[in-house]
């Protein structure tokens, strides 16, 4: 007999402003609590010191949340000049002081144009990247250090928002994989001197901006189970870039009991994926297997009782 899942079967996604100073998953697990809910995922790692956007997805919205791993990124965060840390940000030991040259926006400005585009980029060790089954944060704390890769990533957009001298402000658009502190210490040694980040706030990921986010003391202060359920996002949201296909009745009978189906897919190519609907209910994504026919590839449980 299997085993009953505690907690309730709540679906859809939160966007969570984490606080500083609590990690991605402690982060998660609270907000899991709060909607007192069976299943609970979060789409990408903020780091501890690190505050802003983490989508979380409860129930059949962790089956999309992949899509969401992918999503390029936005974050403001402010470059201290003349210290380097082991861990980029201000957490870390400090391992070198730098003479900071005189400066003026000007010369910031032109520097960040030159980290604009694809540039290559070498994962720091203090990271969750993993070496021989290892994280490499973990080998980093035992003074161990492995040669990585360098990386190709995208910076879509670095613009300078404050100027202090020895220390500025920027908001970066960044691709998947791409790490703001080692962007920070790559800039820092362009402008001649050393740098690590003591403040980065996530602003956006992929479809979902800061507008939406709502704090674990928010959601605490909500009256009731209702209250809170109301503030998530629905499930087909994590897949709103993808193509929509309505099916009729017949067809999604088909396609809940795992069979292909007929439908008509409005051009879309063979071995595209769309997001399937019948009576604008969402059943979850199909594959085009010829112009007259989809067939399953992920499907809502609630889709298939």
């Amino acid at each position: 007999m299997a085993r009953r899942r505690r907690g309730l079967p709540v679906n859809g996604v939160l966007l969570l402003d984490k606080p500083a100073g609590m990690s991605s998953n402690h982060a998660l697990q609270r907000a899991r609590r709060l909607f007192q809910a069976q299943k609970a995922g979060h789409t990408g790692t903020l780091d501890p010191m690190a505050t802003g956007l983490l989508p979380v997805c409860f129930g059949e919205a962790t089956k999309f949340s992949a899509h969401l791993l992918a999503s390029d990124k936005v974050y403001r965060t402010r470059v201290e000049l003349g210290v380097v840390t082991d861990t980029g940000d201000a957490e870390g030991e400090v391992v070198e002081r730098l003479a900071v040259p005189a400066l003026n926006t000007t010369d910031v400005e032109a520097v960040l144009a030159r980290f604009h585009g694809e540039i290559e980029q070498v994962p720091p060790m203090y990271s969750a990247l993993k070496h021989q089954g290892r994280k490499l944060y973990e080998l980093a704390r035992e003074g161990k250090s492995i040669e990585r890769a360098a990386r190709r990533v995208t910076v879509y957009d670095a613009r300078l928002v404050a100027f202090e001298g020895s220390a500025f402000e920027l908001e970066v658009k960044v691709s998947k994989g791409t790490y703001v502190r080692t962007l920070a210490e790559d800039i820092g040694r362009a402008l001649g001197s050393g740098a690590h980040i003591s403040v980065l706030r996530r602003l956006a990921t992929g479809p979902f901006g800061a507008e939406g986010m709502l704090t674990l003391e928010a959601l605490t202060a909500l009256p009731d189970q209702d209250a809170r359920e109301a503030t998530l996002l629905p499930v087909d949201i994590l897949a709103a870039h993808l193509p929509r296909l309505e099916v009729d009745a017949d067809a999604a009978r088909r396609l809940t009991h795992g069979q292909s189906a007929r439908a008509d897919t409005g051009g879309l190519a063979v071995g595209d994926t769309a997001r399937l609907y019948c009576d604008e209910a969402f059943l979850g994504l199909g594959a085009v297997t010829t112009p007259q026919e989809v067939a399953p590839k992920r499907l809502l449980s609630t889709a298939t009782d």
